[in-house]
């Protein structure tokens, strides 16, 4: 495990063959009256911080050999043009879209060949996974495989266990991410934690009028003051829960990437 900005131009190189680099997204933007603007690329690099000392600690456990993860500087502007009503840095679509483009070309010229992006914001859900996609089909990206997922999409929670709110689960603001920044950056959540005023009609963006389909209706965040649900019982032993569940199923998730797509002759090696 390394951290791009404390390497070498050659460890790169040598991290390159055969490593999987690492790049965690987020956002600046509004987080309600008690988060910060970061908290979305705060909690994407805690998430994989945890992730990544879970994956040290089972191979010094089992002795494995993955290959090298190198985690890069988090990206934290995301598209946020939906909470500019408040506070702010957005990207648009197609920058965003091209500065993935322009990051995952510098990683292969470099020399990765495997690459996975986590990202914190659901602004950024469909455009990264976009991106990625369009980027693996480019004729440059031959014997590259690169990944994206949302931290919160790759969960391992037990059966059973009452941390778990699906219904509010990432939302913004609100009961899921306030317990997760208690749990990571307790000293940045404002005290005490709002109760939120339910409003009517009450917005579409968090209750669609029919599953499966999305609805956005104008206004709908600021008339609801930033937030998709109440975090005032948001506390920091559910947050930590919720936090080892995410780093889990992320490590979990690394290490399937690595074992599907490990170069032939790493494995051959191994073999002998």
């Amino acid at each position: 495990m390394s951290e791009l900005s404390e390497l070498t131009w050659r460890e790169v190189r040598a991290a390159g063959d055969g490593g999987i680099a690492v790049l965690p997204i987020g956002s600046q933007e509004q987080h309600a009256a008690h988060l910060p603007l970061g908290t979305d690329t705060l909690l994407a690099q805690a998430v994989l911080a945890r992730a990544l000392a879970i994956l040290a600690d089972k191979e010094s456990a089992d002795g494995d050999e993955a290959g090298d993860i190198v985690t890069l500087p988090a990206l934290p502007y995301g598209h946020s043009p939906h909470h500019l009503f408040a506070a702010a840095v957005s990207l648009s679509a197609a920058t965003l879209t091209a500065v993935l483009d322009d990051i995952l070309a510098s990683l292969v010229t470099s020399g990765c060949r495997r690459i996975m992006v986590v990202n914190g914001h659901g602004g950024n859900d469909e455009i990264m996974r976009l991106a990625v996609k369009r980027f693996a089909l480019r004729p440059q990206s031959e014997g590259v495989t690169v990944a994206a997922c949302s931290y919160w999409t790759v969960t391992d929670t037990p059966e059973g266990t009452s941390a778990e709110r699906p219904a509010v689960t990432p939302g913004h603001a609100g009961w899921f991410e306030t317990s997760l920044m208690l749990a990571a950056h307790p000293g940045l959540v404002r005290a005490p934690v709002p109760a939120r005023t339910p409003v009517e009609p009450p917005p579409l963006f968090d209750n669609p009028p029919y599953p499966g389909l999305t609805t956005e209706r104008h206004g709908e965040w600021a008339r609801v003051g930033g937030s998709t649900d109440d975090a005032s019982r948001a506390d920091a032993d559910t947050g930590r829960l919720l936090l080892d569940a995410r780093a889990r199923g992320l490590a979990k998730a690394i290490a399937a990437f690595d074992a599907a797509t490990r170069p032939a002759h790493k494995e051959s090696h191994e073999d002998h």
